[in-house]
């Protein structure tokens, strides 16, 4: 299916779950460049009683338009939107009002941008976040601007490219520089304290980051935080079956 999103079309699809509902709702969000989907969790999810959306951002594998940062927030915003028009929901068996989103690695930076703009949002699960921004920030900080750019352009460009159109390294690169501030991670904590966050680590070097977020909720004030350190790689590769155990345990207890 396609989910409409600001003039073009988002290649997307939707795990429906069996029985009449209506269903919580995942949002399975995709990383850089997303090599790694996910659906198997999708799968597992669909099976625990879940309705799962899965679509790509504007510009990436296929989905028209061009990708950017910027561009993948409003991605996310319009994909709940089209969640929550009263025909879309009847048609998927889902309840609008029972939305969690579930981010891995740059998914987990969007997960987290979506659910501070939006207080509907039920809960957010943290797969290996990648903080972008936050790094882009720490950079500048032991740096100049333009050194920093040049850093985070070069990592961009060696995590591959190539399913992503509209966009450089060099233009991605200076969009985190520009958001530095307002898209880190810990710069949401006190618009999420409110909602439950689960939060999964691996050997990835992601997990200081992920961290210090953790401190920030709370400090925030949020006691409903749940934390797991998996010992493997990025993609989770040989601890897919503890990973989809955590998640389906937390998301037992997430929606109010």
């Amino acid at each position: 299916m396609q989910i409409p999103s600001h003039g073009s079309p988002m290649n997307a699809l939707v795990y429906v779950a069996a029985g009449a509902g209506p269903h919580p709702v995942v949002v399975l969000l995709h990383g850089f460049p997303g090599n790694e989907r996910n659906l198997d969790l999708a799968q597992d999810m669909r099976r625990a009683g879940w309705d799962v959306l899965y679509f790509n951002y504007r510009g990436a594998w296929g989905t028209p338009g061009d990708f950017s940062f910027s561009h993948a927030i409003e991605d996310v915003a319009a994909a709940l939107a089209y969640l929550r028009e009263p025909e879309n929901a009847k048609r998927l068996r889902l309840d609008p009002s029972r939305i969690v989103l579930v981010g891995h690695s740059m998914g987990g930076m969007m997960a987290v941008q979506a659910a501070a703009a939006d207080p509907a949002i039920q809960g957010v699960a943290l797969i290996s976040a990648a903080d972008m921004a936050g790094r882009a920030g720490q950079l500048q900080e032991r740096d100049s601007r333009a050194n920093a750019i040049t850093k985070t352009a070069s990592a961009l460009a060696a995590e591959g490219m190539a399913p992503l159109s509209g966009c450089t390294p060099d233009s991605l690169a200076t969009e985190l520089s520009d958001h530095a501030a307002d898209w880190a991670l810990v710069s949401k904590a006190k618009a999420i304290k409110d909602r439950p966050v689960l939060v999964v680590t691996s050997d990835d070097g992601l997990a200081s980051a992920n961290q210090a977020f953790v401190n920030a909720l709370r400090q925030a004030g949020d006691a409903r935080i749940a934390t797991l350190h998996l010992p493997t790689d990025h993609a989770y590769s040989d601890k897919r079956t503890e990973l989809s155990q955590a998640l389906l345990k937390w998301l037992a207890t997430a929606p109010r």
